[in-house]
């Protein structure tokens, strides 16, 4: 149990520290004294916690779409059948879920945002580097992409 506790007060501390490191960090850099956090993070241009969560959600969609993942697209997501014709080819499936702690699960988090990409990813990046810089994009053109 001792094991367990002191386990658990390192893992506590690696989730709780990095939003402190990211907000004091801004804050050495001289001329950032009166600014707000957001103000900061979009003058050093980085990313929010959470625009760099739901980020990586989408990399990895994007990794088991070319396999490049040890997990396979359809262990997780079910191919979306009901296309019109503006969907791409990589739209995926949403299930309704009735109990809120399935609707924080990776699988059904990323779903929505990946149905709002324009193109399909698979089709036209051939790298993973290639498919983060047309994230950069899509976050410089369309403001709160990645907030939820």
């Amino acid at each position: 149990m001792c094991v367990l506790g002191s386990l658990q007060v390192k893992l506590d501390c690696c989730i709780v520290t990095p939003p402190n490191v990211q907000r004091r960090f801004p804050k050495m850099i001289k001329n950032m004294d009166g600014k707000t956090y957001e103000e900061r993070l979009h003058w050093l241009k980085l990313w929010s916690l959470e625009e760099r969560r739901n980020g990586q959600d989408l990399i990895e969609v994007f990794k088991m779409c070319n396999g490049l993942s040890r997990l396979k697209l359809n262990e997780l997501f079910t191919l979306d059948d009901n296309r019109g014709t503006r969907a791409h080819s990589w739209k995926l499936a949403k299930f309704r879920c009735t109990r809120d702690c399935c609707k924080y699960f990776f699988s059904n988090r990323v779903i929505n945002r990946w149905n709002l990409l324009d193109r399909p990813a698979g089709s036209w990046c051939f790298s993973i580097n290639a498919f983060k810089g047309w994230l950069n994009n899509i976050r410089e053109t369309r403001m709160g992409f990645f907030m939820d």
